[in-house]
């Protein structure tokens, strides 16, 4: 379950970022300073991302979902962040198509055998349209947490 996991310093709401790197050396900055990841986690996060994108088009909505090798990884973690304003991912399995994205999840990885589970699980949560636009219109940590929650425990 990723709510279980989810704590209150690595979610963020309203983010401004101007690029994806933004992003990732902010929330990744986040991960780094509580522990989760080694100093090489938000480079080695911005490598990956121009090799393999993480960008997700969700009827319309944009999502993504950036990670990296478990070597920049100290403990599992994940964080969350809404954008203020669309940032542009490359879409996952492009080169070149995009999406504007304003819900980052950000993964902290320690173990390879459980990527596949937690990409899983983000993508029950996010293939569900309304659950993804109340997670878009949240102003509130707590209220991030229970939506995830609530949508978890009904699957």
């Amino acid at each position: 379950m990723i709510w279980k996991e989810l704590k209150e310093q690595l979610i963020f709401t309203d983010l401004e970022a101007k690029t994806y790197e933004d992003v990732m050396d902010q929330v990744g900055e986040a991960l780094i300073k509580e522990g989760y990841c080694k100093d090489t986690y938000k480079e080695a996060l911005k490598a990956r991302e121009a090799e393999y994108p993480t960008g997700l088009d969700i009827d319309g909505l944009g999502v993504a979902i950036p990670h990296t090798d478990v070597s920049h990884v100290n403990k599992q973690g994940t964080a969350i962040a809404v954008l203020k304003d669309p940032v542009t991912f490359v879409q996952m399995g492009s080169d070149d198509e995009t999406t504007e994205v304003r819900l980052v999840f950000m993964l902290a990885v320690k173990e390879p055998s459980t990527q596949i589970d937690k990409l899983q699980a983000i993508l029950a949560i996010i293939q569900d349209k309304e659950t993804l636009e109340k997670l878009l219109e949240v102003k509130n940590k707590e209220e991030i947490i229970e939506i995830i929650k609530e949508k978890e425990e009904e699957n």
